[in-house]
């Protein structure tokens, strides 16, 4: 730490005593490491007092700072008291007046008079040249953007004289207040204050430091370095360049310092990374790099903090890390929860009728819960996916949810204090539970959180809607991050940029160097133009991007090693463009630069198919298997041998999916129950017109019966493509229903022998006393003009039911996925001639294809070989499934053109 090394001898040399000095610095980060270097040098003494500018500067004010829910609630009362028109209720109020309150702030920490700036911003005649292009309507934004600073003009003067009333004060009221004590401060104070490592200032900062520079009461150490000092065209060394002017630094007191380490020799190498998380996996690979493996002279500076997480994961191999950035808020799983409890509050204040299962599900999964919860949610995801609820009633939720600890914050809030109560409440709960460190902090963050808003609400009298109260936690969500604590004199430190102020690394290796990370431009939020901040020496984008060029350069400027890298793909608000400071760098300075191009490999990991050999424990559920054969099985296989040795060797299934919309499996299950139930009040019957007439105008009932069947909710059918996936099953069943119709119209005899005929135990030898049993459904049997028809429904289009078999295929003829519904009616073929009661019948099997209902069933027809012969290459295929040399290999189906 070569810079507070150098101030820390300097003060050593004025007075071996340290207790003397005040030391200010820009934030606390430093502290630690003036200590250790103090550890080095066998001091012994008393400790200096340590400062940021903003603690001194409070002091000096003597006013109680207040900031968020209490500035807010507290700004409101006073706007509502005045009666403004419009007369904004609190969510409205919340809409702008943050970002208000942050330029107020700025106007009274940059200008003379913040009076002076809100009256400017009122001037009719300047808003009439600036509105002049905004079209023929211009009358209501000139008149909207009039009225706005207008009520401002009386509501910010009325709040700084209640806050003054309360000794409350902004942050920008309190630089105003040390303004007017300064010089009295300056003038009487006995400390001796030293301030290090500084570059921008605010007017009442500098007056600060000038002022105790004129009492010979301070000295100043700035880190500067010529290369962007002396340049003019370095907006880094802008206000550096500015500081020195000051008259207080003469021939007795010198600016201090100015070196020349950013000259000298240095590594830097640029990364093109195609990634933003893609940066993150280069880590690994410039830690072999360096040579000192305890990293203690490393940092890693992440510009994007949502990288910290991804980091993490691959420094597993570092034993020391200290992290000294926060991780926000909102990008953890409680915050996204706690989010989701509010937007679902608000959609039960729309519909109190039923839940979506969408609103529901997340919650459930994002917040902690006991073992006994996991249970409840469990059982209760179960049976809505089972029964394919998209609506969740009230009631059935009280049914399966009732159980769950905090179920009340799952139902509609009788108001918003009591919702708070409950969120309290499970919060204390949630602590107890066996959570890691980082979700305790989160949901610690929170009941603070929760009983800030809860006792600042109190003394007002404040109507809170739900929507409200959503605005408030998700304005604390985003303002808020994690702090982490770690050893900071050991190991690799991870920092954000404003972390490494006054810091020196020997390694310095910077993700997410993109353009609007840094500097981050012009995003300001701000209802300040940017000719009028400049007009009253506010700060502008363009003076943040000074001061991140500071904190850039500062930071490399001792580094020996610099690795930068960043996102060259753009996604999102993310441009995919360089920082301009490495364009710079590469432009402007003496150095080498070595620039590597990382792209994101997209290869899959696995490029080989699977393969499964038959162990003996295989090969013995292969045996076991053998007595409960479908032609399903075999379709499996030939499809892919990997999802049949999953589903009949392991015994696994998918698992079940609400469907939002109708899936094509379960649209031909609806038709295939709804045939069932036709036909089955039909059975055994010879058909007549009035029959099947009868049939046709109770189709719905039917359809009805069969959504029953499915579990599926009759609400899932009545609007949107469910509705007409519905229709379309209709129009296929009266398709069929039209079809035998037809045919007894014709003169035909049609008799249904039997629906959904169960099979099994139909042996089948292979070799010698080797055998397998067939078992499974068919469809439909029926006897037409005295021949048995075998019926299999298909919503899939009829494919190769033309039969070509001959000595020289027969024994590969059904291993080709395919004529697999050539294969299923030749196994059902083999088991009705196996079945006594149709002994002596001529028997026809085909495919009714609900894709073409109309035309009725397509029957399997033999052009060459006969039914013996498909058999024998269903034996052909059974074998293979069972040779123990044959591996289950993957099917890879490809999709392409």
């Amino acid at each position: 730490m070569k810079f507070l090394n150098k101030i820390i001898h300097e003060l050593l040399a004025q007075n071996p005593d340290l207790s003397a000095f005040n030391i200010i610095l820009p934030g606390k980060r430093p502290i630690v490491f003036i200590r250790q270097i103090l550890e080095e040098n066998n001091y012994s003494g008393f400790l200096p007092n340590f400062f940021t500018i903003e603690e001194l500067i409070n002091t000096i004010a003597d006013k109680q700072p207040i900031q968020g829910i209490p500035l807010w609630l507290f700004s409101f009362d006073v706007y509502r008291s005045l009666n403004l028109i419009p007369r904004d209720d609190f969510s409205d109020f919340l809409k702008w007046f943050p970002t208000l309150q942050k330029d107020w702030d700025d106007i009274l920490k940059f200008s003379d008079s913040d009076e002076a700036v809100l009256q400017y911003m009122f001037d009719e005649e300047r808003i009439k040249e600036w509105a002049q292009n905004l079209g023929e309507d211009d009358e209501v934004p000139r008149k909207k953007f009039l009225n706005f600073w207008q009520n401002m003009n009386v509501f910010l003067p009325a709040l700084k004289e209640r806050l003054r009333e309360k000794n409350w004060a902004t942050s920008g009221m309190i630089h105003e207040e040390a303004k007017a004590k300064i010089a009295r401060f300056a003038e009487h104070s006995k400390e001796e204050f030293v301030f290090c490592g500084f570059n921008a200032f605010t007017p009442v900062e500098e007056k600060l430091v000038r002022s105790l520079l004129q009492w010979n009461k301070a000295q100043c150490f700035f880190q500067a370095d010529r290369y962007y000092f002396n340049d003019e065209r370095q907006e880094a060394g802008k206000f550096l360049r500015n500081h020195k002017t000051w008259k207080e630094f003469d021939d007795n007191r010198t600016f201090q310092w100015i070196e020349d380490d950013f000259s000298q020799p240095k590594k830097i190498k640029v990364y093109e990374v195609s990634g933003n998380v893609t940066q993150t996996k280069v880590l690994p690979e410039i830690f072999k790099e360096i040579k000192n493996k305890t990293y203690s002279n490393t940092a890693v500076v992440l510009l994007d903090e949502n990288l910290l997480p991804a980091s993490l994961d691959v420094m597993h191999g570092v034993d020391n890390l200290n992290i000294t950035m926060g991780f926000p808020l909102k990008n953890l799983s409680f915050s996204n929860a706690v989010k989701r409890l509010f937007y679902l509050q608000k959609q039960l204040e729309k519909n109190k009728s039923s839940y979506y299962y969408r609103d529901i599900f997340p919650i459930l999964e994002e917040l902690p819960k006991s073992a006994e919860d996991e249970v409840i949610i469990n059982d209760f995801k179960a049976k809505i996916e089972e029964r394919n609820i998209v609506y969740i009633s009230r009631k059935l939720l009280h049914e399966l949810l009732s159980g769950l600890s905090y179920f009340d914050l799952l139902q509609k809030a009788s108001g918003t204090h009591l919702y708070l109560d409950a969120l309290i409440l499970f919060c204390q709960q949630v602590k107890w539970l066996d959570i890691d460190d980082i979700q305790y902090e989160n949901v610690s963050h929170f009941e603070n959180a929760f009983r800030t808003i809860k006792n600042q609400l109190t003394p007002y009298n404040i109507d809170i809607k739900m929507e409200t109260l959503e605005i408030l936690i998700n304005q604390h969500i985003n303002s808020e991050s994690i702090d982490f604590q770690g050893e900071p004199l050991r190991g690799l430190q991870i920092m954000g940029l404003l972390e490494t102020r006054l810091l020196n690394f020997e390694n310095v290796i910077l993700l997410s160097v993109n353009e609007g990370k840094l500097p981050l431009g012009n995003s300001q939020n701000t209802y300040i133009p940017f000719d009028i901040r400049r007009f009253f020496d506010m700060h502008t984008f363009l003076e943040n991007d000074s001061i991140y060029a500071y904190h850039f350069y500062r930071l490399i400027q001792d580094a020996q090693n610099v690795h930068l890298l960043y996102n060259a793909l753009s996604s999102g608000v993310n441009t995919g463009e360089k920082s301009r400071f490495i364009t710079q760098i590469e432009m402007e300075s003496s150095h080498e630069i070595e620039h590597l191009i990382i792209e994101n490999s997209s290869e899959p990991i696995i490029t080989q198919p699977v393969k499964i050999s038959k162990t003996q424990i295989v090969q013995d559920r292969l045996r076991k298997w053998k007595e409960k054969v479908s032609a399903s099985h075999l379709t499996s296989y030939l499809y892919n041998p990997i999802d049949f040795y999953l589903s009949k060797i392991l015994n696994t299934s998918e698992t079940d999916e609400i469907e939002e919309e109708l899936s094509i499996k379960n649209y031909g299950n609806l038709v295939h129950y709804t045939l069932q139930e036709v036909y089955e009040v039909l059975k055994g019957k010879v058909l007549k017109e009035s029959d099947l007439l009868k049939s046709v105008r109770a189709i719905d009932e039917y359809i009805n019966i069969a959504i029953e069947k499915l579990k599926h909710q009759p609400e899932f059918y009545e609007k949107g493509m469910n509705f007409i996936h519905k229709a379309i099953a209709k129009k296929v069943i009266e398709n069929v229903l039209n079809h035998d119709l037809d045919l007894i119209r014709q003169g035909n005899s049609l008799e249904i022998i039997d629906i959904e005929r169960k099979f099994e135990n139909i042996d089948f030898y292979l070799d010698g006393n080797d055998k397998i049993s067939f078992l499974g459904f068919i469809d439909r049997i029926d006897k037409l003009n005295g021949t048995l028809r075998i019926i299999d429904y298909k919503t899939a289009k009829i494919k190769n039911l033309n039969v070509k078999i001959d000595e020289e295929n027969v024994a590969e003829y059904f291993h080709n996925s395919d004529r697999k519904q050539a294969l299923q009616l030749c196994i059902y073929h083999y088991v009705v001639q196996h079945l006594p009661e149709f002994w002596g019948y001529p028997i026809e099997t085909g495919i009714w294809s609900f894709a073409d209902a109309k035309k009725g069933m397509v029957p399997l027809q033999f052009d060459k070989g006969n039914i013996d012969d498909a058999m024998r290459s269903v034996k052909s295929l059974i074998l293979e499934i069972l040779n123990p040399d044959i591996d289950f290999e993957e099917t890879v189906n490809s999709f392409g053109g």
